[in-house]
C-alpha cells in the first residue's frame, strides 16, 4: 500500500504528487514534541515505544518512525503485524520493533526473525513456535511476554505467567527480554487500572524473587503513562498523547480539501442523495473532493462542520462516498480553490478530530486510523 508523501508549508497546497486537492498534512514538528513532552514526565531510563501500528494512526507509519528515529525522540517501535514490522524495515527504520500482535502461522515468527522483529509470547503454544524458530535459524531470539490483566485479548493469565517465563528462560535458545501487559480502562476506571497493575505486579515480583525479572517491563499506553505514574516501569507505550490526540498535546494531522464548485441554491433546494437537507433560504454551497471513500464518514452528514475562510460552516447533505457538501452562505468570499479543513484549525477556527469522534459515536482513535490509501499523507515542514 502506498502512501505519497510530500514536504509543503502549512499554508501552502501540497507539490503537484497528486491531483485530487484532498489530503491529510501531517505535522513533523508536533510529532516530535509531543514524544518528547512524554518522555520529559518519566523517570531517567524509563525507554518510550512509539506506537506506529495501522499506519501510524492513519499519519503515515514509515515517515513517522523515520521522523522519531531521526530525532531520537522513541527508543522502540510498536505495530500489530509482521507486516506493519517489515514496511518499517523496508523504510530503513533500524529502531527495535517490538509486534504487539499474536503471531501465527508459525512462518510468520520465521519472517519476524529474518526482519529483526521481535516476537511477544502469550501461551505455552506461542512459546513453543518461537523456540523452534529460534533452533531452526541457529540463533537466539529476544521476545517479550504477554500477561493478560483484564483485556480479555490476548496473553497468559498472570498466575500462569511465572511458569512460562521460567520454561522460556531455560531454553537456551530464547530470551525474555520484556514482560508486558496491557491496561484496558485507563481513561476511564482508576480502581480497575489498579487492580490491574497489582496482578502485574505480583508477577513481576515473584520474578524478580527467582532472579528472572525481564529487563524491560512495561504496561502504560498513553493513558497510563499520563495518569498513573505506577505504571511507568521500565517502557512507556504513547499512541495517543504521541499524535496529539490527547488533552494537553498537540494535534499532528490536519484533514484538508479545496472547494472544487459552488453553486447557489433557492429556498427549498435540496442536496445529496435522499433530500436529506433542504435550503431554508437561499444558499450558497460548496462541493468537497472528499467523501466516505476517503475515510469522512456518512454518518457525519448533516452533523459535522468544515471551516472555510477561517468559519466553521455546516455539512449539508448526505456525505457520499466520493463528495462532502458544505453551505459556505456565511462566508461570502468563498471561491472555488479556497481551502477546505475538516479536521484541525484554520485561523481561530477549529475541527478536532475528537468532535468527528463524538458526532460518529466513537473515540479519536477510529477517526484518523479510518482515513483511507487514497488520501495522501502529506508532510509540513517543522
Amino acid at each position: 500500500m502506498a502512501i505519497l508523501a510530500a514536504e509543503v508549508t502549512p499554508s501552502a497546497p501540497p507539490r503537484r504528487r497528486f491531483f485530487r486537492p484532498t489530503w491529510a498534512e501531517v505535522d513533523r514538528g508536533a510529532l516530535i514534541r509531543n514524544l518528547r513532552r512524554i518522555r520529559a514526565r518519566l523517570k531517567p531510563g524509563v525507554k518510550v515505544m512509539f506506537v506506529v501500528k495501522a499506519n501510524a494512526y492513519g499519519h503515515g507509519a514509515p515517515e513517522c518512525a523515520r521522523a522519531a528515529e531521526a530525532a531520537r525522540a522513541a527508543d522502540w517501535l510498536g505495530v500489530s503485524s509482521v507486516e506493519e514490522g517489515i514496511a518499517l524495515r523496508d523504510a530503513g527504520v533500524r529502531l527495535p520493533v517490538l509486534i504487539l500482535g499474536s503471531l501465527y502461522p508459525f512462518e510468520s515468527v520465521l519472517a519476524a526473525v529474518a526482519y529483526g522483529l521481535t516476537p511477544i509470547v502469550a501461551s505455552l503454544e506461542s512459546a513453543r513456535r518461537v523456540a523452534e524458530a529460534a533452533e531452526r535459524l541457529k540463533r537466539r531470539l529476544d521476545v517479550h511476554v504477554k500477561v493478560d490483566t483484564g483485556m480479555g485479548r490476548i496473553g497468559v493469565r498472570p498466575e500462569a505467567a511465572p511458569e512460562l517465563v521460567r520454561r522460556l528462560s531455560a531454553s537456551r535458545s530464547v530470551r525474555v527480554q520484556g514482560l508486558y501487559t496491557h491496561l484496558a480502562r485507563a481513561d476511564e476506571d482508576a480502581a480497575f487500572t489498579a487492580r490491574q497493575l497489582k496482578a502485574f505486579r505480583r508477577v513481576v515480583a515473584e520474578l524478580a524473587r527467582e532472579g528472572l525479572r525481564p529487563p524491560i517491563v512495561h504496561a502504560a499506553n498513553s493513558a497510563g503513562a499520563l495518569r498513573f505514574p505506577a505504571a511507568r516501569f521500565d517502557l512507556v507505550r504513547p499512541g495517543l498523547a504521541a499524535y496529539g490526540l490527547w488533552p494537553g498535546f498537540e494535534p499532528a494531522l490536519s484533514l484538508k480539501s479545496k472547494i472544487v464548485f459552488l453553486k447557489t441554491l433557492p429556498k427549498g433546494a435540496t442536496v445529496s442523495y435522499g433530500g436529506a437537507w433542504r435550503a431554508r433560504r437561499v444558499s450558497r454551497v460548496a462541493t468537497l473532493p472528499i467523501g466516505y471513500g476517503d475515510g469522512y464518514p456518512r454518518a457525519l452528514s448533516n452533523r459535522a462542520r468544515v471551516v472555510v475562510g477561517g468559519r466553521r460552516c455546516p455539512v449539508v447533505g448526505r456525505v457520499t462516498m466520493d463528495q462532502t457538501m458544505v453551505d459556505v452562505t456565511g462566508v461570502p468570499s468563498a471561491r472555488v480553490g479556497d481551502d477546505a479543513t475538516l479536521i484541525g484549525r484554520q485561523g481561530r477556527a477549529e475541527v478536532p478530530a475528537s468532535e468527528l469522534a463524538r458526532l460518529c459515536g466513537t473515540i479519536p482513535y477510529e477517526t484518523v486510523t479510518a482515513l483511507s490509501p487514497r488520501v495522501p499523507r502529506v508532510w509540513a515542514a517543522p
